[in-house]
């Protein structure tokens, strides 16, 4: 089967192209430094051209701002365009658990605007929706930072490994299209603000943490269950203590 990867060099992509290799199939890495732009349409059709699936883990540059939706709403509508074109028989887009309910927020109108492109289009689809990543309960830290003073709701969130959003990527990918969302989350529930006190701690990082009920996500309000999926998900194996042993033995290299 050949799959097509959209952001197939990036932290997701890179990790799936590596998955479905290894399973036996033709896994092409598309981005703009192999010569892919969704935002241009350049090199589309060639890589497109007898291909089975498309994966589309590419990411908006910027995370606020008119951009993001534009970013979205041009790449994807190049993409499914060109897909339609090709006879793609399914489209697979990696977005996050939540999304619909986050649409104060400038990137997740980006997001609700590409599923809403997906939904409407005539290329059978699956939408994977993951929790955030470990990778980014830095970035959600410092986000939330001012004046040396973190600002988090006691809200349930239940990150997960980037590898393990990578594996069921990969998996959905060679199944067929469910025309629905799949969610997939890590193995344990946290409170968002224990948790980043938690991590704060371990690393000697001097921040204080404030528990503040209405304090904004990337600018959205949360309710307590935003953050994780609201019915039955897929599980990701990787618990949070392992993978931070993990990067530690890497640091340490």
């Amino acid at each position: 089967m050949k799959i097509v990867v959209i952001g197939g060099t990036g932290l997701i992509g890179s990790k799936a192209v590596s998955l479905l290799a290894e399973q036996g199939h033709e896994a092409v890495p598309a981005a703009p430094n192999t010569g892919v732009n969704t935002l241009t349409g350049e090199g589309l059709s060639e890589a497109l051209d007898g291909a089975d699936v498309v994966v589309d883990v590419s990411n908006s540059p910027t995370l606020e701002g008119p951009e993001v939706r534009e970013f979205f709403q041009t790449s994807t509508g190049n993409l499914l365009a060109a897909e339609e074109k090709a006879g793609i028989g399914h489209h697979v887009a990696l977005s996050v658990v939540g999304t619909d309910l986050l649409a104060e927020s400038s990137y997740f109108r980006g997001k609700i605007a590409q599923e809403q492109l997906i939904t409407a289009s005539s290329v059978p689809y699956s939408l994977v929706h993951a929790t955030q990543f470990f990778e980014f309960l830095k970035g959600i830290t410092d986000g939330a930072t001012r004046d040396g003073v973190v600002s988090l709701a006691p809200v349930y969130i239940q990150p997960i490994a980037a590898r393990d959003v990578s594996a069921t990527v990969a998996d959905v990918a060679v199944g067929s299209p469910v025309n629905g969302v799949v969610d997939v989350a890590g193995p344990e529930r946290f409170r968002l603000d224990e948790l980043v006190r938690t991590t704060l701690a371990a690393r000697h990082d001097p921040r204080e943490v404030r528990t503040d009920p209405s304090a904004r996500y990337f600018g959205a309000a949360l309710a307590e269950d935003t953050l994780v999926p609201a019915g039955p998900a897929r599980q990701g194996p990787t618990l949070l203590a392992d993978w931070s042993a993990e990067q530690a033995a890497r640091a340490a290299q």
